[in-house]
């Protein structure tokens, strides 16, 4: 066979093997991941659905009610029929005092809450971690969740029954010559009082997560630190709270995302105590301009403004806690 039909025969064969298969693309890949995923998971994204539900019906759908805040809307009318009226809204805020003072107090009582409220379950959860005797700390732990689990209505009567014009400890002062103290109806101490309200209700649910946050912690690393001489506070301050930093740093950004909102049912329960004036916040303008009264475009306005601050607040902290090299909320 010469060398010219052996070359022809070669090809030929050659030309009769199947050709490899073509490697599957990298978008592919990740279609076939997310479907072998899928039939993986599918129990626990069934289980997931009525709470995604409920967000992208009750947060998300209710988000084209704003279209009301660009209206002089009559619930009666509806949204076709009342009138447009651009950014009258927004303008009738920036001359309305009344919404500045209720964004005053606002800020006033986050800033409050920020400083006294949030570093006590970071607090409380280091003290509960420490203790030694299990029985202890479980029942430590199961008085300071419970009142969580009670209303404000319960709540603000509670304080009422103790610090109020005719509560107890009015009443033991009087019993024993001394002047009446109304710590509920006094103007100046309200909002150190709205802080201690949800201190005492609300601190020891926060735990939970900082004691879950305070479990991880090197046990390693505490006890070299003992043993090169550090004291308690220093193996705090060095080794727990930077352990705890990144968990810290996260609910703080979401806490901005919250300092307009400083808790409606609280501050409506006690607004008529002390006054419009002191005790009126965002959330209780919104409710008495809107639903009360009826100027829904209006207030629509004021919580869209609210949002919208709140957003900024969220973004602004997360690229801040990139900059310091944390993780934050979201990238």
């Amino acid at each position: 066979m010469s060398a010219l039909t052996r070359a022809r025969t070669v090809e030929a064969a050659a030309s009769a093997q199947p050709a490899p298969s073509a490697r599957p693309s990298r978008r592919q890949e990740a279609r076939r991941d997310r479907r072998r995923r899928f039939r993986r998971d599918w129990t626990l994204l069934l289980l997931l659905l009525p709470g995604l539900l409920y967000f992208l019906i009750f947060h998300y759908g209710a988000l084209a009610g704003y279209l009301i805040a660009f209206q002089d809307y009559v619930p009666f009318l509806g949204v076709d029929g009342s009138e447009w009226v651009g950014l009258a809204n927004f303008a009738k805020i920036f001359a309305d005092p009344a919404i500045w003072q209720a964004f005053a107090n606002t800020l006033q009582i986050s800033a409050l809450q920020l400083t006294f409220f949030f570093p006590a379950p970071i607090a409380l959860a280091i003290f509960l971690h420490s203790i030694q005797f299990e029985f202890i700390r479980k029942f430590v732990q199961n008085v300071v969740y419970l009142p969580h689990f009670i209303s404000w209505v319960i709540v603000v009567a509670l304080f009422q029954q103790v610090l109020g014009a005719t509560g107890i400890l009015n009443n033991w002062l009087a019993d024993g010559g001394l002047g009446i103290i109304d710590v509920i109806g006094n103007p100046a101490a309200f909002k150190p009082l709205v802080v201690a309200q949800i201190i005492w209700k609300d601190c020891g649910w926060g735990t939970i997560i900082f004691l879950a946050a305070l479990a991880r912690v090197d046990e390693q690393l505490l006890e070299a630190s003992a043993i090169d001489g550090a004291g308690w506070w220093r193996r705090l301050w060095h080794v727990t709270l930077p352990s705890l930093r990144p968990i810290i740093l996260l609910l703080f950004i979401l806490k901005l995302g919250d300092i307009l909102t400083v808790g409606f049912e609280q501050l409506f329960l006690q607004r008529d105590s002390v006054g419009p004036e002191t005790a009126e916040v965002l959330d209780t303008f919104v409710y008495f301009s809107g639903v009360i009264g009826g100027n829904w475009g209006y207030a629509t306005a004021v919580g869209l403004i609210k949002g919208l601050l709140a957003a900024i607040l969220v973004y602004a902290a997360n690229k801040t806690a990139h900059r310091l090299g944390e993780q934050g909320l979201f990238r």
